[in-house]
């Protein structure tokens, strides 16, 4: 599973530094690498949706740095918009299955 920090930071607001595109780009290549890693694992997607948010994330602010090439802009503006499809897909679906388990434990324990 991928470091926890990984997940929470927002690129958005990293320093100067990490706004270099070179590092967003081997930052976005990780965690989507991890999202493959973790299809593999049983019970993992909570983890692989928030993973693709953080990948959207990313693919959003290295789509408006101002310095990047228009190709790799276009493509960062693309990808970004397929990752939160995906989020916007999986979302809902967590929240309902999150809501089924809960009631469902709840009768479990007025059973017994």
């Amino acid at each position: 599973m991928p470091d926890e920090t990984l997940l929470n930071d927002d690129p958005s607001v990293l320093g100067d530094k990490s706004r270099q595109p070179e590092l967003l780009v081997s930052a976005v290549l990780h965690l989507m690498s991890h999202y493959t890693v973790s299809s593999t694992q049983k019970d993992a997607e909570q983890t692989r949706t928030r993973l693709a948010s953080v990948i959207e994330r990313h693919l959003k602010v290295l789509a408006n740095l101002p310095d990047l090439a228009p190709v790799l802009k276009a493509t960062c503006q693309q990808l970004s918009e397929q990752w939160a499809s995906l989020v916007e897909r999986k979302s809902p679906q967590q929240s309902k299955m999150h809501r089924l388990s809960w009631l469902l434990a709840g009768a479990r324990r007025d059973l017994n």
